[in-house]
């Protein structure tokens, strides 16, 4: 599947009016540490620009209008990573939540954690619960992190959860999905120029658009999501039909 970045960004043509129809868009931020190597700089700084390009396209997403904006921020298989990475991943966390709260607030952003949260660091438990307590209130664009989340356990424990309510069926699996309540996915991307899943909003991407950019996490930018939405208003969704 070609992604938007093969096009010269001057040549998409009509830049998309807001969001293009589309509510709900995910993103698996791929890239940090190549980001990092290509510039000869330890992984830690890969993150940190990281963290800044979230920042950057939270703000995006507000301003175009998006219902909600999904990020893939740390799966059930990073645990597999070399414990300084990961203490430093769980620092990173820390200081954007402490950081960006009072913006949250401010600007009217809803925060939702998807996976299992309540496994990682207690004082990191602590500062997201006081984060979804403190937005709770707030009407605005949904920010989802998903957080120690791997889609397939996610369904297991959703088909699980709707088992023991009464019969399985993918209306009852939906209602018991972390995602419940969220407007259903629309468009994902994926940065970096992998072209999988990895374990991501499976159920949810069923007949989501799917884009693919060769551009590394910490470069995306607010124009490579206008693009992804531009590419996004050109697409024909059948979902199944003719």
């Amino acid at each position: 599947m070609q992604g938007f970045d093969k096009l010269s960004l001057s040549g998409v043509g009509v830049m998309p009016d807001k969001t293009s129809g589309a509510r709900h868009v995910a993103i698996i931020m791929d890239g940090n540490g190549r980001w990092a190597k290509k510039r000869h700089l330890p992984r830690a700084v890969g993150h940190q620009r990281g963290v800044e390009a979230v920042r950057t396209l939270v703000r995006a997403a507000r301003e175009l209008g998006l219902d909600a904006l999904t990020l893939y921020a740390f799966s059930t298989e990073n645990w597999r990573r070399p414990e300084d990475e990961i203490a430093a991943l769980m620092g990173l966390l820390r200081r954007y939540i402490v950081a960006d709260i009072d913006e949250f607030v401010a600007n009217n952003i809803r925060l939702k954690v998807i996976g299992d949260y309540r496994a990682l660091p207690g004082d990191v438990v602590t500062l997201i619960d006081d984060a979804l307590a403190k937005t709770a209130g707030n009407t605005g664009t949904w920010l989802v992190i998903a957080l120690n989340y791997g889609s397939q356990n996610e369904i297991a424990r959703a088909a699980s959860a709707a088992a023991a309510k009464g019969a399985i069926t993918p209306a009852s699996i939906e209602a018991e999905l972390d995602t419940a309540g969220l407007p259903p996915l629309d468009l994902l991307i994926r940065t970096s120029g992998e072209v999988r899943l990895s374990n991501f909003l499976l159920w949810q991407a069923a007949y989501a658009e799917l884009v693919f950019t060769d551009v590394l996490w910490p470069d995306f930018a607010p124009q490579h999501l206008r693009a992804a939405l531009a590419e996004f208003a050109g697409r024909e969704r059948r979902y199944g039909g003719r």
